[in-house]
């Protein structure tokens, strides 16, 4: 009787720990079944924007101008060869029907017919480079009245004052934002799925993860239920959608681009750098992207941002290049395909007469592990937990949560003993215990411009123009959210470095990479490394991409490196 009875009091304390849980998270459910009904309402909405339009425009053909690259798209607008409503009312039926399949938009923004009626008003001469160009946001850019949500309930019902600047710039280009897409919580995954929203999926292939945290936007472009979108990227978020979807995206240097209006889960981080980027389905789509972001408007509405208009003679320079050449960094063993790429796209380049110079990544475990996982964790997480209280913890960051949740001392003890059996694992635990006292944030701090230094050093003794190196590649598999930051080094060094980084799709995975996959098992064959392996199988036909790199402020060269590459690739395939 006494075990039966202390059964009971277990079982009770078990009775009363659930129900006090549920009761903690009943505001967020609230909030969030609110969220559901009002984006239920909007959609609607869209629907019923985008019948009023087609009643419009009777003889509307979509096809014709879903096919349409940015550039002509744009062209067409401006002399008037297509309306406003045709094209809007083209992107509106398609994104709701990519998002009816996958999942991907979080709002409507049901002013753009407003702007649209404003814009018919407009003379030629009065237009902007994005006249009537239909535009997708990622869900965490400011527009008045509407949540930006980062996934989470703490942010919910609470609607931005005003445009943020990027917004308010492509407004005064003429674009027309019409929706905002779907995001993972808190934005720390390369998966994209919230408790508000839902998960979004992967057309290509069901059992496949689009990437994040700009994955909606990676889905729509590559769908073509939107032509440009705008992401952010802190260790990958712009770029692992990019190359998961076969689309193109640009980190850009940290501060060239507004960040005022961008909603993050976390501010004060300083050793890794958040950026703003674009994203579109091809170079020249970001090139004009860029011109248009790159105006005075920036500089005047955030002044902490340098005026520096897109630099043309640098995109459109046929100098030859010095490339820096990077198979692998040493730190995460490329797959088959991601290697492939990476020799494809060098011989296509020295066959157009660029050099190619073998480089090497100094110190990349280093800087990887602690520059920019103890940067990014540099509080111990408590800033995302206290984000996270009272709310329900998504299933793609719960892996991260429960590490970060785990007592100070557990996490030194669990350091300590895996560091004989799983040594990145080890100082993963060592890293996320955050720097306890500002003397050593600052050495932190300290340590990240010493090795920007050094990597810069490295770059000019070469005397490179731009860095080649391979992008995560292909879509992973769902369920391996664990270990997404244990293989993004090729991308988050990059926001250590602070250097603009572009991705470009070069091939597809074939049989022979699928085969070759057998042998694969990384440099540590640890877990990380095993589900590496895992997450990429199945992946035949899937997009692989290669990542261009430049100096800081050098995003004009970065484009012009992947506008070369994508014509390469491109040409390169049209005999097969």
């Amino acid at each position: 009787m006494p075990g039966m009875a202390w059964l009971m009091v277990l079982l009770l304390l078990a009775l009363l720990g659930a129900a006090r849980l549920c009761w903690l998270r009943a505001p967020a459910r609230n909030k969030i079944s609110r969220a559901q009904k009002r984006r239920a309402v909007a959609l609607q909405q869209m629907e019923a924007l985008a019948e009023r339009l087609w009643q419009q425009e009777p003889s509307l053909d979509p096809k014709a101008i879903l096919e349409l690259p940015l550039e002509r798209l744009a062209q067409k607008l401006q002399d008037d060869e297509l309306s406003l409503e045709s094209v809007l009312c083209s992107y509106l039926e398609e994104a709701l029907k990519v998002h009816k399949e996958v999942n991907c938009l979080t709002d409507f923004l049901g002013e753009c017919e407003e702007q649209l009626q404003a814009l018919k008003k407009l003379q030629k001469t009065e237009r902007g480079l994005l006249y009537g160009v239909p535009i997708s946001l990622k869900d965490t850019y400011d527009c008045k009245g509407h949540d930006s949500t980062c996934g989470l309930a703490q942010f919910l019902e609470k609607p931005a004052a005003k445009d943020g600047v990027i917004v308010e710039v492509l407004k005064a280009q003429e674009a027309i934002p019409f929706v905002k897409t779907n995001i993972p919580q808190t934005l720390f995954s390369f998966y994209c799925s919230n408790p508000i929203c839902g998960q979004t999926l992967y057309p290509l292939n069901l059992k496949k993860t689009r990437g994040g945290s700009s994955g909606g936007e990676g889905v729509m472009l590559a769908q073509r239920g939107s032509i440009l979108g705008m992401g952010t990227d802190s260790g990958g978020s712009i770029r692992i959608p990019a190359s998961f979807c076969g689309v193109c995206g640009l980190r850009t240097t940290g501060y060239r681009l507004s960040y005022s209006g961008v909603a993050v889960a976390v501010k004060g981080e300083k050793s890794v750098t958040t950026v703003a980027g674009p994203m579109a389905r091809d170079v020249e789509s970001l090139v004009l992207c860029l011109r248009a972001l790159l105006s005075e408007d920036m500089h005047r509405l955030d002044p902490t941002v340098p005026f520096m208009p897109f630099r043309e003679e640098v995109y459109s320079s046929n100098q030859l290049l010095r490339i820096g050449y990077c198979e692998s960094d040493g730190f995460t063993q490329p797959t088959p395909s991601m290697a492939r790429a990476m020799r494809l796209t060098s011989r296509l380049l020295q066959d157009a007469g660029h050099q190619i110079i073998p480089f090497s990544i100094p110190r990349i475990e280093y800087a990887v592990q602690h520059l920019f996982m103890g940067g990014l964790f540099g509080d111990g997480g408590a800033t995302l937990l206290e984000k996270l209280e009272g709310d329900i913890v998504d299933p793609c960051i719960k892996t991260t949560v429960n590490l970060l949740r785990l007592p100070g001392p557990l996490k030194g003890f669990l350091a300590r003993i895996l560091k004989y059996i799983e040594p990145r694992a080890s100082q993963k635990m060592k890293e996320i215990h955050g720097v306890g006292i500002p003397k050593k944030l600052w050495e932190r701090h300290t340590a990240v411009e010493e090795y920007k230094q050094e990597f810069i050093a490295k770059w000019r003794s070469l005397d490179l123009d731009v860095l080649l190196t391979p992008v995560l590649a292909p879509a992973f598999c769902t369920g391996y959210s664990n270990i997404t930051i244990d293989v993004s080094s090729y991308l988050s060094l990059y926001n250590v470095l602070n250097f603009p980084a572009g991705v470009v799709p070069v091939t597809t995975v074939t049989l022979q990479d699928e085969e070759e996959l057998v042998f694969y098992k990384g440099y540590y064959e640890d877990t990380s490394d095993r589900c590496f392996r895992e997450a990429v199988q199945g992946s035949i036909g899937l997009p692989v991409a290669v990542q261009c790199v430049a100096l800081p402020w050098e995003e004009e060269l970065c484009l012009r490196f992947m506008k070369e590459v994508e014509t390469l690739a491109k040409n390169h395939r049209e005999p097969e």
